[in-house]
């Protein structure tokens, strides 16, 4: 033993391993940062702090055949041990990388085994959809305890302006509104909740005000065991709402220990009126909740909203720019050529106020690149804002996802895939994320992952007829006749989506004449509506290309926002080579590259 301690003296190997460690340790910080502000999937993180424990042991070999001054020629035992220990190490590192991995980001979670996430009693996911990193949180909807039911826009509004506030946190994972306030007066634990919304930690509370004053308690809860970390209890005049956000939000800020790091060219964002008038704050609350509940369909309610806040604040940019992205959904809808002229017309005009009265609002940005995309279909132009938006608010999940939607549009699928899962990191429960991710899923060929997804946003919103569609798409795809049409059948007969789900489930059927009565009942149930553009996949499908151009052709004069898919549809890419599809690409604005799958003869 005294021998083997003066070896070690000389060899200096206490001190190289510990120089190592020290280093990893840094390095494992530096990881942390670099990997919650990229997004960095937990999978690579595991696999660098692995290579970092194998490193150990090579370091030590060497620190012990070179620590010792002058005994600096490698030879050939320590050659023999290094060469063990990182055959070892790399098969380590194999196994674990093909491994199955526990917790899930959207992208594996989509691509799981089991059938249908399991569901609460509102029909939502609540599997673990997401992996929770430490610096992450979930504002909930603090409860109105003011015994008012027309005073919810208050606690909305307060719990609202904390998510705004708290994403301008570099580093801090903050889910976003629609998902967050799903879990209105939720029964769920707070370990559910946060496996649900993949965080770490809760923010609750509530809101009581009686006549002047108003009282509001703030809880941070630690999700995976409901240990409250803090609480706060604020008593403040009314008139003082925003100063008491203020002081709230700091407040969390240091429970989290979180640091106000924006990223370069990033502005602090808000949702308050300039003026500060509640009454203004008030209708803009009310128009975003009917927003959601219309789906961005112009819901009538919902302009009616806005068009409120902005007469109490005629320079409330964020009033502009959702009143300008509920005529952008009326225009999706609508069903005359004038009509449509005049949702259009409205929803230019908005955003460019909301531009004019603040261009730092990433909100008018998005609603700005919402237009261009929808309205205009002017892709490079919405891509370009979206990154403005971006730039501005790197957390925004409606930038991300408008990102990823338009960078699938323009065929750059690997790139989309990536930015509509970071959106789903901060908004989870989007059924219009996941469904946009299963479309540019099924584009890249990978079914199985799509079709999860597809499932995904039906359980978060059976409204999304789309999805339904795709699911049929997807078994047409894989050439599975019987499936295709068991799902077509099941297609809620709404929209028209039954009879175009039917009709492609019935062209890759044993029966022509099948084939042939469906796809006409199609025609009939869908062309005068906004359908040309599935119609002309339907064309595909029968291998008659002259049709599905002529279509493609309709779908563009009626503006179909269909023609955004063309780059990521498997069944139109068959006829990719055809001299006609790269002259329609041109004409529409497209490229003609793209890093699709097309479907096979």
């Amino acid at each position: 033993m005294d021998g083997l301690w003066q070896r070690l003296k000389q060899r200096k190997l206490v001190q190289w391993l510990a120089a190592y460690v020290a280093a990893c340790f840094a390095l494992i910080q530096v990881l942390d940062v670099v990997a919650q502000r990229f997004g960095l999937p937990g999978l690579i993180e595991n696999l660098i702090i692995l290579a970092m424990a194998i490193g150990f042991f090579v370091v030590a070999v060497l620190a012990w055949y070179h620590g010792e001054r002058g005994a600096q020629r490698v030879g050939g035992t320590e050659l023999l041990i290094i060469a063990l220990l990182l055959a070892i190490g790399g098969g380590a590192l194999w196994a674990y990388a093909h491994a199955p991995q526990v917790a899930m980001n959207p992208a594996v979670a989509v691509a799981s085994e089991s059938v249908v996430p399991n569901t609460d009693t509102a029909g939502l996911p609540t599997t673990p959809l997401l992996s929770a990193p430490e610096k992450s949180v979930a504002v909930l909807p603090f409860a109105n305890e003011s015994g008012k039911p027309d005073e919810r826009f208050f606690s909305d509004g307060l719990s609202e302006d904390l998510i705004t506030a708290l994403s301008q946190f570099a580093g801090l994972k903050v889910i976003s509104r629609n998902s967050a306030f799903q879990f209105r007066n939720s029964k769920d634990t707070a370990a559910e909740i946060g496996k649900a919304l993949g965080v770490a930690h809760l923010l609750e509370g509530s809101v009581q005000r009686a006549q002047d004053e108003v009282r509001i308690t703030a809880t941070l809860v630690n999700a995976a065991d409901g240990t409250v970390l803090w609480s706060q209890r604020y008593d403040k005049p009314y008139k003082d709402l925003f100063a008491l956000q203020d002081a709230i939000t700091r407040a969390v800020a240091a429970a989290l220990q979180a640091k106000l790091m924006a990223a370069p060219g990033a502005v602090v964002q808000s949702d308050r009126p300039p003026s500060g008038n509640l009454g203004a704050y008030s209708a803009f609350m009310q128009g975003q909740a009917a927003m959601v509940l219309g789906d961005l369909c112009g819901t009538s309610g919902a302009l009616a909203d806005f068009r409120e806040a902005i007469r109490l604040d005629p320079r409330y940019a964020l009033a502009y720019a959702q009143l300008s992205r509920c005529w952008v959904g009326a225009f999706r809808t609508y069903h005359t050529p004038d009509e449509g002229a005049q949702d259009a017309a409205q929803a230019r005009a908005a955003v460019r106020t909301a531009l004019a009265l603040d261009p730092d609002l990433a909100a008018a940005r998005v609603a700005h690149a919402f237009a261009l995309y929808n309205v205009d279909f002017d892709w490079y132009g919405a891509e370009s804002e979206y990154r403005h938006a971006l730039q501005l608010a790197p957390n925004d999940p409606a930038a991300k996802a408008g990102l990823g939607d338009v960078l699938a549009t323009l065929g750059r699928l690997r790139s989309a895939i990536d930015l509509q899962r970071a959106a789903l990191k901060l908004d989870p429960r989007s059924a219009f994320s996941w469904m946009s991710l299963a479309t540019t899923l099924t584009g890249s060929g990978q079914f199985d992952a799509a079709d999860r997804a597809c499932q995904t946003s039906l359980a978060l919103n059976k409204g999304v007829g789309f999805c339904d569609w795709q699911r049929v798409i997807i078994e047409v795809l894989r050439g599975n006749a019987q499936r295709a049409m068991t799902l077509a059948r099941e297609v809620p007969s709404t929209g028209g989506w039954q009879s175009l789900a039917i009709a492609a489930a019935a062209q890759i059927g044993p029966s022509r004449a099948d084939a042939d009565a469906a796809m006409q009942h199609a025609i009939s149930d869908n062309a005068e509506e906004n359908g040309n553009y599935q119609i002309a996949e339907l064309y595909a499908l029968r291998s008659d290309p002259d049709n599905m151009f002529k279509y493609l052709e309709r779908a563009w004069d009626q503006r179909d926002s269909g023609v955004g898919l063309l780059l990521q549809d498997p069944v139109i890419l068959r006829y990719r080579n055809d001299p006609r599809f790269a002259a329609f690409c041109r004409k529409v604005g497209l490229p003609t590259t793209t890093d699709a799958v097309a479907m096979k003869p």
